[in-house]
């Protein structure tokens, strides 16, 4: 609906992929619908995976031994976290909906984006002990996870060789988003597609731009482990 921010997080090399034009897709149909509409284009922002010493301006809370999880809590407290992550967290805390589209690496996402999740979900902006899973501080957002497999649909399925797709998405979509408080709406999946022809890959692009146009009147994914594990 018009009026709602949405920030696509997404990594992946090449526009001309079919990520890209997965990406391309979401942008013009939610644009379409009055939404707006934010890209962080990893790659191309040449975004820094690695959670280092640098993500801190400014002195340690305890320069005699380094704990990344402590001194990003207390840097985001007093507002000493590097400016490409206060960047970052500023798309995140606007955004209704949030859209990682990426191929699959390795039964995950690929490093540059688990580096995202790594450096910009910290302690204090995403999540805070107790306050975690339901009571996350992300909670009121929507994810939704669209990638890219090598594998085919029988490959992932649950008798398949790499086992139910589903158990994948339990780190990502639980492990993080969930936890961050974010409610989860189905994953969008495109099974091999570089084994298909040009026609198949026309209609997984149809067939996204399709599921945009009812996106908001969907229900999120039921967030206990049977939906993942059943």
């Amino acid at each position: 609906p018009p009026g709602r921010k949405v920030l696509i997080v997404y990594a992946h090399q090449e526009p001309k992929s079919l990520n890209g034009s997965l990406k391309r897709v979401a942008v013009e149909e939610l644009s379409k619908q009055g939404c707006s509409v934010t890209v962080s284009d990893l790659y191309a922002m040449q975004f820094e995976p690695r959670a280092t010493r640098n993500d801190i301006v400014g002195c340690l809370h305890n320069s005699e031994e380094f704990n990344y999880g402590v001194e990003t809590w207390e840097a985001y407290k007093r507002g000493g976290l590097s400016s490409d992550l206060i960047e970052e967290q500023k798309k995140v805390q606007e955004a209704d909906l949030l859209i990682f589209q990426f191929p699959l690496y390795w039964f995950s996402m690929p490093a540059i984006m688990k580096g995202w999740m790594d450096r910009v979900l910290v302690q204090g902006f995403a999540y805070e002990f107790p306050n975690c899973y339901d009571s996350g501080l992300l909670k009121n957002k929507l994810a939704l996870f669209s990638f890219t497999t090598g594998g085919s649909r029988e490959m992932y399925a649950k008798g398949g060789i790499s086992g139910d797709i589903r158990y994948l998405l339990w780190p990502m979509q639980h492990g993080i988003m969930h936890f961050c408080g974010v409610k989860v709406l189905a994953p969008h999946i495109c099974f091999a597609p570089e084994y298909v022809s040009e026609e198949k890959r026309k209609e997984m692009l149809t067939a996204w731009a399709q599921r945009l146009k009812t996106l908001w009147k969907e229900e999120p994914i039921n967030c206990s482990p049977e939906w993942y594990f059943k």
